[in-house]
Protein backbone atom coordinates (compact mmCIF):
# COMPACT_ATOMS: atom_id res chain seq x y z
CA UNK A 1 0.00 0.00 0.00
CA UNK A 2 2.91 2.33 -0.66
CA UNK A 3 2.85 6.25 -1.62
CA UNK A 4 4.53 7.55 -4.66
CA UNK A 5 7.51 8.47 -1.96
CA UNK A 6 7.39 5.12 -0.81
CA UNK A 7 7.75 3.54 -4.19
CA UNK A 8 10.29 6.11 -5.34
CA UNK A 9 12.50 5.18 -2.45
CA UNK A 10 12.19 1.54 -2.67
CA UNK A 11 13.25 1.40 -5.82
CA UNK A 12 16.85 3.03 -4.75
CA UNK A 13 17.56 1.16 -1.84
CA UNK A 14 17.77 -2.44 0.14
CA UNK A 15 16.19 -1.23 2.77
CA UNK A 16 12.54 -2.11 3.84
CA UNK A 17 10.62 1.77 3.37
CA UNK A 18 8.33 2.86 5.97
CA UNK A 19 7.78 5.67 7.06
CA UNK A 20 9.92 6.99 10.42
CA UNK A 21 12.33 4.25 9.23
CA UNK A 22 15.52 5.73 8.11
CA UNK A 23 16.88 4.40 5.05
CA UNK A 24 20.04 4.75 2.39
CA UNK A 25 19.16 5.35 -1.05
CA UNK A 26 21.40 5.02 -4.26
CA UNK A 27 20.69 8.84 -6.05
CA UNK A 28 20.41 9.44 -9.49
CA UNK A 29 21.47 13.04 -9.88
CA UNK A 30 23.82 15.15 -7.39
CA UNK A 31 24.60 18.78 -7.71
CA UNK A 32 26.59 21.39 -5.84
CA UNK A 33 25.81 25.83 -6.48
CA UNK A 34 28.32 28.49 -6.36
CA UNK A 35 26.93 28.25 -2.63
CA UNK A 36 27.97 25.92 -0.99
CA UNK A 37 30.08 24.52 -3.58
CA UNK A 38 33.82 25.19 -2.46
CA UNK A 39 32.60 23.57 1.22
CA UNK A 40 31.63 20.31 -0.93
CA UNK A 41 35.26 20.52 -2.67
CA UNK A 42 36.76 21.54 0.77
CA UNK A 43 35.44 18.73 2.68
CA UNK A 44 35.82 16.06 0.04
CA UNK A 45 39.73 17.26 0.00
CA UNK A 46 39.94 16.95 3.15
CA UNK A 47 37.90 13.85 4.06
CA UNK A 48 38.29 11.42 0.95
CA UNK A 49 41.18 10.56 -1.30
CA UNK A 50 41.56 9.36 -4.51
CA UNK A 51 38.52 9.71 -6.54
CA UNK A 52 36.30 12.15 -4.93
CA UNK A 53 33.52 11.47 -7.63
CA UNK A 54 31.55 8.24 -7.64
CA UNK A 55 29.43 8.97 -10.70
CA UNK A 56 31.15 11.54 -12.43
CA UNK A 57 28.53 11.19 -15.47
CA UNK A 58 25.67 12.36 -12.95
CA UNK A 59 27.44 15.08 -10.51
CA UNK A 60 27.30 18.80 -11.56
CA UNK A 61 27.65 22.35 -10.61
CA UNK A 62 24.84 24.61 -11.22
CA UNK A 63 25.56 28.45 -11.39
CA UNK A 64 22.53 30.47 -10.57
CA UNK A 65 23.02 32.88 -7.19
CA UNK A 66 25.49 35.38 -9.13
CA UNK A 67 25.81 35.09 -12.68
CA UNK A 68 28.08 36.95 -13.75
CA UNK A 69 29.33 36.61 -10.46
CA UNK A 70 28.86 40.45 -9.26
CA UNK A 71 31.38 39.87 -6.04
CA UNK A 72 34.83 38.79 -5.51
CA UNK A 73 33.82 36.35 -3.16
CA UNK A 74 31.39 34.61 -5.64
CA UNK A 75 34.17 34.73 -8.49
CA UNK A 76 36.78 32.85 -6.22
CA UNK A 77 33.40 30.32 -5.87
CA UNK A 78 32.86 29.52 -8.88
CA UNK A 79 36.45 29.24 -10.04
CA UNK A 80 37.01 26.97 -7.20
CA UNK A 81 34.27 24.94 -8.44
CA UNK A 82 35.04 25.03 -12.43
CA UNK A 83 38.78 23.71 -11.34
CA UNK A 84 37.17 20.66 -9.29
CA UNK A 85 34.96 20.30 -11.99
CA UNK A 86 38.07 20.03 -14.91
CA UNK A 87 40.05 17.77 -12.21
CA UNK A 88 37.17 15.26 -11.25
CA UNK A 89 35.77 15.51 -15.30
CA UNK A 90 32.03 16.39 -14.07
CA UNK A 91 30.03 19.24 -15.82
CA UNK A 92 29.25 22.80 -14.67
CA UNK A 93 26.08 24.51 -15.69
CA UNK A 94 28.13 27.72 -16.04
CA UNK A 95 26.78 31.38 -15.58
CA UNK A 96 24.72 31.44 -18.56
CA UNK A 97 22.18 28.18 -18.12
CA UNK A 98 20.38 29.27 -15.01
CA UNK A 99 18.87 27.84 -11.91
CA UNK A 100 19.95 24.81 -11.81
CA UNK A 101 17.06 22.84 -10.24
CA UNK A 102 15.20 24.09 -13.41
CA UNK A 103 18.59 23.46 -15.73
CA UNK A 104 17.62 19.95 -14.88
CA UNK A 105 14.23 19.94 -15.79
CA UNK A 106 14.36 22.18 -19.05
CA UNK A 107 17.13 19.59 -20.52
CA UNK A 108 15.37 16.89 -18.78
CA UNK A 109 18.45 15.79 -17.29
CA UNK A 110 15.87 14.41 -14.07
CA UNK A 111 12.74 12.40 -15.11
CA UNK A 112 10.19 10.82 -12.56
CA UNK A 113 10.90 8.42 -10.38
CA UNK A 114 14.70 9.50 -10.08
CA UNK A 115 16.28 10.78 -6.39
CA UNK A 116 18.11 14.17 -6.80
CA UNK A 117 20.08 16.15 -3.84
CA UNK A 118 21.67 19.27 -4.48
CA UNK A 119 22.60 22.44 -2.29
CA UNK A 120 19.61 24.45 -2.64
CA UNK A 121 16.61 24.97 -0.26
CA UNK A 122 14.04 24.55 -3.03
CA UNK A 123 15.44 22.08 -4.69
CA UNK A 124 12.22 19.89 -3.63
CA UNK A 125 10.37 21.92 -6.42
CA UNK A 126 11.66 18.64 -8.61
CA UNK A 127 8.51 16.92 -7.48
CA UNK A 128 6.47 18.83 -10.30
CA UNK A 129 8.11 16.23 -12.77
CA UNK A 130 8.09 13.17 -10.20
CA UNK A 131 11.39 13.44 -8.56
CA UNK A 132 12.40 12.65 -5.44
CA UNK A 133 14.57 16.30 -5.01
CA UNK A 134 15.95 17.10 -1.79
CA UNK A 135 18.14 20.22 -0.33
CA UNK A 136 21.05 19.29 1.90
CA UNK A 137 23.98 20.76 3.85
CA UNK A 138 27.58 21.28 1.93
CA UNK A 139 28.39 18.23 4.11
CA UNK A 140 26.03 15.63 3.10
CA UNK A 141 26.49 16.43 -0.45
CA UNK A 142 30.43 16.16 -0.11
CA UNK A 143 29.45 12.75 0.96
CA UNK A 144 27.28 12.07 -1.92
CA UNK A 145 29.29 13.36 -4.38
CA UNK A 146 31.88 10.45 -2.81
CA UNK A 147 29.72 7.81 -2.80
CA UNK A 148 26.62 8.36 -4.34
CA UNK A 149 24.55 7.79 -2.00
CA UNK A 150 22.87 9.63 0.90
CA UNK A 151 20.45 8.16 4.37
CA UNK A 152 16.80 9.55 4.71
CA UNK A 153 13.62 9.37 6.61
CA UNK A 154 10.97 8.16 5.04
CA UNK A 155 8.55 10.53 5.34
CA UNK A 156 4.71 10.40 6.18
CA UNK A 157 2.54 11.20 3.03
CA UNK A 158 -0.70 13.56 2.99
CA UNK A 159 -3.13 14.24 0.47
CA UNK A 160 -4.18 17.52 -1.01
CA UNK A 161 -7.42 17.52 -3.14
CA UNK A 162 -7.72 20.65 -4.95
CA UNK A 163 -11.16 21.66 -7.19
CA UNK A 164 -13.17 23.83 -8.86
CA UNK A 165 -12.09 26.08 -12.07
CA UNK A 166 -11.11 29.99 -12.00
CA UNK A 167 -10.74 32.46 -14.61
CA UNK A 168 -7.91 35.49 -14.98
CA UNK A 169 -6.44 37.40 -13.52
CA UNK A 170 -6.29 34.16 -11.33
CA UNK A 171 -3.45 32.05 -12.27
CA UNK A 172 -1.94 28.76 -11.07
CA UNK A 173 0.56 31.54 -8.47
CA UNK A 174 -2.87 31.98 -7.10
CA UNK A 175 -3.97 28.54 -7.11
CA UNK A 176 -0.23 27.94 -4.83
CA UNK A 177 -1.26 30.67 -2.63
CA UNK A 178 -4.77 29.22 -1.53
CA UNK A 179 -3.08 26.20 -0.47
CA UNK A 180 -0.93 28.03 1.04
CA UNK A 181 -3.27 30.17 2.77
CA UNK A 182 -4.58 25.99 4.00
CA UNK A 183 -1.83 24.75 5.34
CA UNK A 184 -0.12 27.75 7.12
CA UNK A 185 3.93 27.46 7.49
CA UNK A 186 3.92 23.99 8.86
CA UNK A 187 0.81 22.02 7.61
CA UNK A 188 2.80 19.58 5.67
CA UNK A 189 6.00 19.94 8.12
CA UNK A 190 8.29 16.65 7.67
CA UNK A 191 5.58 15.43 5.27
CA UNK A 192 5.15 14.69 1.72
CA UNK A 193 2.61 15.72 -0.34
CA UNK A 194 0.23 13.94 -2.96
CA UNK A 195 -1.65 16.85 -4.82
CA UNK A 196 -4.68 15.31 -6.48
CA UNK A 197 -7.89 16.94 -8.65
CA UNK A 198 -9.24 18.79 -11.01
CA UNK A 199 -7.34 21.98 -10.38
CA UNK A 200 -4.22 20.39 -10.30
CA UNK A 201 -4.67 18.24 -13.98
CA UNK A 202 -5.46 21.69 -15.12
CA UNK A 203 -2.36 22.80 -14.60
CA UNK A 204 0.32 23.20 -17.06
CA UNK A 205 3.65 22.04 -16.42
CA UNK A 206 4.94 25.86 -15.46
CA UNK A 207 2.34 26.31 -12.78
CA UNK A 208 3.14 22.92 -11.40
CA UNK A 209 6.47 23.91 -10.93
CA UNK A 210 5.32 27.05 -9.33
CA UNK A 211 3.02 24.87 -6.68
CA UNK A 212 5.83 22.38 -6.50
CA UNK A 213 8.25 25.49 -5.54
CA UNK A 214 6.33 26.56 -2.20
CA UNK A 215 6.30 23.48 -0.73
CA UNK A 216 9.48 24.19 1.75
CA UNK A 217 7.67 27.53 2.93
CA UNK A 218 4.82 24.81 4.07
CA UNK A 219 7.22 22.82 6.01
CA UNK A 220 6.98 20.00 3.42
CA UNK A 221 9.42 17.49 2.42
CA UNK A 222 8.29 17.49 -1.25
CA UNK A 223 5.18 17.88 -3.26
CA UNK A 224 4.45 15.40 -6.35
CA UNK A 225 1.28 16.73 -8.86
CA UNK A 226 0.53 14.10 -11.46
CA UNK A 227 2.34 12.18 -13.69
CA UNK A 228 0.26 12.22 -15.96
CA UNK A 229 -0.12 13.03 -20.56
CA UNK A 230 0.67 16.26 -19.78
CA UNK A 231 4.23 15.11 -18.54
CA UNK A 232 4.69 12.69 -20.44
CA UNK A 233 4.13 15.17 -23.87
CA UNK A 234 7.01 17.11 -21.58
CA UNK A 235 8.91 14.98 -21.66
CA UNK A 236 8.53 13.52 -25.35
CA UNK A 237 8.99 16.82 -26.78
CA UNK A 238 13.20 15.95 -25.91
CA UNK A 239 12.25 12.42 -27.26
CA UNK A 240 12.63 11.18 -23.51
CA UNK A 241 9.80 8.55 -21.83
CA UNK A 242 9.31 7.43 -18.63
CA UNK A 243 6.81 4.91 -16.66
CA UNK A 244 4.37 6.89 -14.54
CA UNK A 245 3.90 6.63 -10.89
CA UNK A 246 1.02 6.27 -9.17
CA UNK A 247 0.75 5.89 -5.32
CA UNK A 248 -1.53 2.24 -4.68
CA UNK A 249 -5.19 2.71 -4.27
CA UNK A 250 -5.11 1.60 -0.38
CA UNK A 251 -2.07 3.95 0.07
CA UNK A 252 -2.28 5.18 3.76
CA UNK A 253 -2.15 8.88 4.59
CA UNK A 254 -1.49 10.82 7.95
CA UNK A 255 -3.63 13.42 6.28
CA UNK A 256 -6.38 14.15 3.59
CA UNK A 257 -7.16 17.94 2.86
CA UNK A 258 -9.94 19.24 -0.03
CA UNK A 259 -9.63 22.71 -1.16
CA UNK A 260 -11.71 24.26 -3.42
CA UNK A 261 -10.49 27.09 -5.78
CA UNK A 262 -13.96 27.90 -7.67
CA UNK A 263 -14.06 31.35 -8.21
CA UNK A 264 -10.31 32.07 -7.22
CA UNK A 265 -9.69 36.13 -6.75
CA UNK A 266 -6.16 36.94 -7.15
CA UNK A 267 -4.05 36.24 -3.61
CA UNK A 268 -0.90 37.98 -2.30
CA UNK A 269 1.01 36.99 0.49
CA UNK A 270 1.38 39.92 3.17
CA UNK A 271 4.95 40.20 5.26
CA UNK A 272 6.30 38.76 7.25
CA UNK A 273 5.51 35.76 5.69
CA UNK A 274 4.76 33.35 2.71
CA UNK A 275 1.68 31.98 4.23
CA UNK A 276 0.33 35.33 5.23
CA UNK A 277 -2.09 35.31 2.46
CA UNK A 278 -4.35 37.98 1.89
CA UNK A 279 -6.95 39.27 -1.56
CA UNK A 280 -5.22 41.36 -3.64
CA UNK A 281 -8.45 43.30 -3.34
CA UNK A 282 -7.39 44.60 0.09
CA UNK A 283 -4.44 46.27 -1.12
CA UNK A 284 -5.71 47.63 -4.36
CA UNK A 285 -4.27 51.07 -4.94
CA UNK A 286 -1.38 50.58 -2.25
CA UNK A 287 1.26 52.52 -3.46
CA UNK A 288 4.61 50.17 -4.93
CA UNK A 289 8.10 51.31 -5.42
CA UNK A 290 8.51 48.79 -7.76
CA UNK A 291 8.43 45.15 -9.04
CA UNK A 292 10.18 41.86 -9.45
CA UNK A 293 9.31 39.13 -11.66
CA UNK A 294 11.48 35.60 -11.85
CA UNK A 295 12.80 33.02 -9.49
CA UNK A 296 12.69 29.35 -9.38
CA UNK A 297 8.44 30.53 -8.48
CA UNK A 298 7.50 32.56 -11.31
CA UNK A 299 10.52 33.09 -14.05
CA UNK A 300 9.00 30.21 -16.57
CA UNK A 301 8.23 30.93 -19.97
CA UNK A 302 4.31 30.50 -18.98
CA UNK A 303 4.92 33.50 -16.20
CA UNK A 304 7.08 36.03 -18.27
CA UNK A 305 4.24 35.71 -21.12
CA UNK A 306 1.33 36.57 -19.00
CA UNK A 307 3.65 39.39 -18.25
CA UNK A 308 3.95 40.65 -21.25
CA UNK A 309 0.09 40.61 -22.27
CA UNK A 310 -0.04 43.21 -19.56
CA UNK A 311 3.32 45.19 -20.51
CA UNK A 312 2.23 45.25 -24.31
CA UNK A 313 2.30 48.67 -25.20
CA UNK A 314 2.54 50.28 -21.67
CA UNK A 315 5.42 51.77 -19.79
CA UNK A 316 6.24 50.82 -16.49
CA UNK A 317 5.76 53.73 -13.55
CA UNK A 318 8.08 52.20 -11.06
CA UNK A 319 11.15 49.92 -11.63
CA UNK A 320 10.66 46.20 -13.18
CA UNK A 321 13.23 43.68 -13.11
CA UNK A 322 12.48 40.17 -15.06
CA UNK A 323 14.74 37.53 -14.88
CA UNK A 324 13.82 34.10 -16.57
CA UNK A 325 14.79 30.86 -15.01
CA UNK A 326 17.06 29.24 -17.55
CA UNK A 327 18.80 30.34 -20.96
CA UNK A 328 16.29 28.04 -22.69
CA UNK A 329 13.51 30.24 -21.77
CA UNK A 330 15.16 33.33 -22.46
CA UNK A 331 16.22 32.32 -25.79
CA UNK A 332 12.75 31.53 -26.99
CA UNK A 333 11.67 35.16 -25.29
CA UNK A 334 14.20 36.70 -27.85
CA UNK A 335 12.95 34.97 -30.68
CA UNK A 336 9.29 35.70 -29.76
CA UNK A 337 9.52 38.85 -29.96
CA UNK A 338 8.85 39.40 -25.75
CA UNK A 339 11.87 40.71 -24.78
CA UNK A 340 11.09 43.76 -26.89
CA UNK A 341 7.80 44.49 -25.08
CA UNK A 342 9.57 44.34 -21.92
CA UNK A 343 12.40 46.78 -22.87
CA UNK A 344 9.94 49.43 -24.62
CA UNK A 345 7.48 49.01 -21.33
CA UNK A 346 11.30 50.28 -19.38
CA UNK A 347 11.68 46.94 -17.57
CA UNK A 348 15.17 45.96 -16.87
CA UNK A 349 15.83 42.37 -18.41
CA UNK A 350 18.92 39.91 -16.90
CA UNK A 351 20.60 36.93 -17.73
CA UNK A 352 18.81 33.76 -16.20
CA UNK A 353 19.12 32.71 -12.77
CA UNK A 354 17.88 33.45 -9.33
CA UNK A 355 17.41 37.35 -9.42
CA UNK A 356 16.97 39.35 -6.41
CA UNK A 357 15.68 36.21 -4.58
CA UNK A 358 19.08 34.84 -3.86
CA UNK A 359 20.72 38.67 -2.87
CA UNK A 360 23.22 38.08 -5.41
CA UNK A 361 21.90 39.33 -8.88
CA UNK A 362 19.21 42.81 -9.87
CA UNK A 363 16.39 43.00 -7.78
CA UNK A 364 17.22 43.65 -4.59
CA UNK A 365 15.41 46.63 -2.52
CA UNK A 366 16.17 49.08 -0.20
CA UNK A 367 13.42 50.33 2.55
CA UNK A 368 11.01 50.49 -0.12
CA UNK A 369 7.49 48.65 -0.93
CA UNK A 370 7.93 46.51 -3.59
CA UNK A 371 6.08 43.76 -5.35
CA UNK A 372 7.67 40.31 -6.03
CA UNK A 373 7.08 36.68 -7.25
CA UNK A 374 9.77 35.25 -5.40
CA UNK A 375 9.23 32.13 -2.96
CA UNK A 376 9.16 34.15 0.44
CA UNK A 377 9.11 37.95 2.43
CA UNK A 378 10.57 37.37 5.18
CA UNK A 379 12.56 40.55 6.54
CA UNK A 380 15.92 40.62 4.71
CA UNK A 381 14.76 38.37 2.47
CA UNK A 382 15.52 41.10 -0.85
CA UNK A 383 16.64 43.99 1.34
CA UNK A 384 15.32 46.47 4.37
CA UNK A 385 11.65 47.35 2.97
CA UNK A 386 8.57 45.27 2.60
CA UNK A 387 8.10 42.49 -0.08
CA UNK A 388 4.57 41.46 -1.28
CA UNK A 389 4.75 38.29 -3.00
CA UNK A 390 2.17 38.22 -6.26
CA UNK A 391 1.38 36.59 -9.64
CA UNK A 392 3.59 37.54 -12.72
CA UNK A 393 0.15 39.39 -13.49
CA UNK A 394 -0.14 41.44 -10.76
CA UNK A 395 3.45 42.45 -10.67
CA UNK A 396 3.38 44.04 -14.45
CA UNK A 397 0.08 45.50 -14.09
CA UNK A 398 1.25 47.15 -10.86
CA UNK A 399 4.55 48.19 -12.00
CA UNK A 400 2.50 50.27 -14.88
CA UNK A 401 -0.21 52.00 -12.55
CA UNK A 402 2.61 52.28 -9.79
CA UNK A 403 0.13 51.14 -7.23
CA UNK A 404 -1.23 47.56 -6.51
CA UNK A 405 -3.55 46.98 -9.73
CA UNK A 406 -5.72 43.84 -10.40
CA UNK A 407 -6.13 44.15 -14.48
Amino acid sequence: MPTIVEKILQKHTKDKVEPGKIVWINLDIITAREFGGPNVVKHLRQNFSGNYVAKPESTFFTFDLSVPAKTLKYALAQDICRKFAKEAGIKVFDINQGIGTHVLIDNRIVKPGMTAVGTDSHYNILGAVGVFGQGMGDVDIAFAFKTGKTWFEVPETMKIVVEGNYDFPAVSRDLTFAVMRELGPSGALGKAIEYEGEAISELSIDGRITLASQTTEMGGIVGFTPMDEKLKAFYQEKGRNFKPIKADEDAEYVDEIYIDVNNLEPLMAVPPNPCNVHPVSEFEGMEIDGAFIGSCTNGRYEDLLSAAKILKGEKVKVPLTITPTTREIWLRLMREGIWEIFAEAGAVLTNPGCGGCAEGMPGLIGDETYLSTTNRNYPGKQGPGKLYLVSPVIAAASAVEGRVKIP
